[in-house]
């Protein structure tokens, strides 16, 4: 008997498995802080040329309230005297510069009568460094390090280097978790995260920053791939769609808990700490969580494979259920597994269907990732309050994911609840660009309502389009391509400097591209999954692509699982 077949009989998704999901999937809350809180540890603030001549007056700024109006009228007293204008937008505001100062003597003491632009015309840098507006963030790495004007662009530099670190944690966790195990390397993943996230908050430089952002990321997106893995692998096979949802709704809570978070603590540096400090209560689950059953059997250790699954039934109250001779049916099901043949990634690419099925899923998603990563750190550009549009931007996603379900299982299916998200979230980015205020506001939230379902959900159709032998490396290689969106994100926002609404074009026509993509694949919806290659390329013989390769061949033979 199998195992897949064991936990039919003693219960798919019982009491046991329930809350074993939920516990690992509170590691989604700090894991989701780590991700996006770069919105609030990178946000740009309002800056200008020094005047130290004027130091000792400034000073009559910095002790008043810096959340009151006074304490802005006084700091653009003294930046309307000093900078000049660059230009006057259309509604007839000046607009002063962030980098250039009037190239003369300013007087000792401060005179709001004094203004430069009357007798001088030629200006330079900030020889004496910047003054910060501190009335939205006390401190970021932008004023601590002065990562304003030429440098300004090392804050998205910053976010590439953390997403760097997803794909090498990607790749190393997966290696890791099959030497030693999914328990050991959830919690190793813990305390590097802990660890890296304490230290970065002290960062003296820049590139230290980074280097802690790094290792925060490779740890971090370990969490979130060993939390998946537990909760998914103590789950029956018609279950763990509703098991894989769990986690992106605790990520929501995340999301929206750091945007209170940092409403509440306006300095980056004990922001950071507080994030981290989120990690410390996954501790109390050394003594609770188990190591996965599935890992067990495949390393041999069938005593303790089949205590796990005892466990499972006394807590679902389904002992009776317990077939005799367990722990022989265990290694009957290993010994099995054993004799099959071993595959790779090359075995994708063999194939003619599969390989273009494989080709459209390694572009959906990282387009996928893009755009979701592009709104969430773009979240700046979309309100005029950062906290609150933060909050809603993570607020929507928890309907979002709850939705999926009942909509992948109408008559939609995977493949156009996908692309239709995708179609829709392209029309909302479009939107957001031609639109101001609430309008604005609300398109942006649709725009992240909709790639929320169809990135969650293309979770689940990756995983029905490939083979039951090569499963785990084309979803593997799917997330893996996805890395790459996620590090082009913050550079594709860096194309804003060029023209604003370039970013939010970007991310709507790639949409397009990527909806329309998708829509050659085959609907998986109420399909039997496939088990070996031949199966599976004659399933996509069905489909569009199914034109393409070999397919004047005919049917391929099933029993013939080398594919040409």
């Amino acid at each position: 008997m199998k195992f897949d077949e064991v936990l039919g009989l003693i219960g798919e998704m019982g009491p046991y498995q329930i809350l074993i999901m939920s516990l690992v999937a509170m590691a989604m809350i700090p894991e989701a802080m780590h991700s996006l809180i770069a919105v609030f540890l990178t946000a740009n603030m309002d800056h200008w040329c020094a005047v130290p001549e004027w130091a000792k007056s400034f000073e009559n700024c910095t002790s008043l309230p810096i959340r009151s109006t006074e304490y802005l009228e006084c700091i653009h007293q003294y930046r309307d005297a000093s900078i000049p204008v660059t230009h006057v937008t259309a509604a007839g505001n000046p607009v002063y510069s962030q980098c250039q100062i009037y190239d003369t003597e300013y007087p000792t003491d401060f005179s709001d009568e004094f203004f430069a632009g009357d007798a001088v015309n030629s200006t330079r840098g900030c020889p004496s460094g910047w003054i910060y507006d501190q009335s939205q963030y006390k401190s970021t790495i932008v004023n601590d390090f002065d990562i304003v004007c030429g440098d300004k662009h090392l804050a998205f530099t910053s976010q590439s280097i953390f997403y760097f670190g997803y794909l090498i944690g990607s790749w190393a966790s997966g290696s890791l978790a099959d030497i030693i195990g999914r328990y050991y390397t959830f919690f190793i993943a813990v305390t590097v995260d802990l660890i890296a996230g304490f230290v970065m908050s002290f960062a003296n430089s820049f590139w230290m920053f980074c280097l802690f952002r790094f290792i925060v990321g490779v740890a971090n997106i370990s969490l979130y791939i060993m939390a998946f893995v537990i909760a998914t692998e103590i789950l029956g096979p018609s279950k763990r769609a509703i098991g894989g949802i769990s986690a992106p709704t605790f990520f929501s809570v995340g999301y929206m808990l750091l945007a209170l978070l940092a409403f509440l603590v306006r300095d980056w540096r004990y922001l950071q700490r507080i994030a981290s400090a989120c990690l410390l209560p996954l501790y109390l689950l050394i003594p609770i969580l188990p190591e996965s059953a599935r890992w067990l059997m495949a390393h041999q250790k069938f005593d303790k494979a089949e205590e796990i699954i005892k466990k499972i039934a006394k807590h679902n109250k389904t002992e009776d259920k317990l077939p005799e001779g367990l722990t022989e049916s265990l290694m009957k099901e290993h010994e099995e597994k054993n004799k099959e043949k071993t595959y790779t990634s090359l075995d994708i690419l063999r194939q003619p269907r599969l390989r273009i099925a494989a080709f459209i899923l390694f572009f959906v998603w990282p387009v996928s990732s893009l755009v979701y990563f592009g709104l969430s750190l773009n979240t700046a550009k979309f309100g005029s309050n950062d906290y609150v549009t933060f909050f809603l931007t993570g607020a929507v996603e928890i309907p979002a994911n709850l939705l999926i379900i009942p909509l992948i299982g109408s008559p939609l299916g995977r493949k156009f609840t996908i692309s239709g998200a995708m179609y829709i979230g392209s029309i909302a980015c479009l939107t957001t660009i031609l639109t101001s205020g609430a309008i604005k506001t609300t398109a942006a939230m649709i725009g992240k309502f909709f790639i929320t379902i169809s990135f969650s959900t293309l979770y689940i159709m990756s995983a029905e389009i490939f083979p039951t032998t090569v499963r785990s490396i084309g979803v593997g290689m799917c997330s893996t391509s996805s890395r790459v969106g996620s590090i082009l994100a913050p550079i594709v926002l860096i194309m804003a400097d060029l023209w604003e609404p370039l970013p939010l074009v970007v991310f709507a026509v790639l949409e397009v591209i990527a909806a329309t993509c998708l829509l050659l694949l085959p609907e998986t919806r109420g399909k039997i999954l496939t088990a070996t290659l031949a199966e599976s390329e004659n399933f996509l013989r069905s489909s569009r692509i199914g034109r393409c390769g070999k397919g004047s061949k005919g049917d391929i033979q099933l029993k013939d699982e080398t594919v040409e």
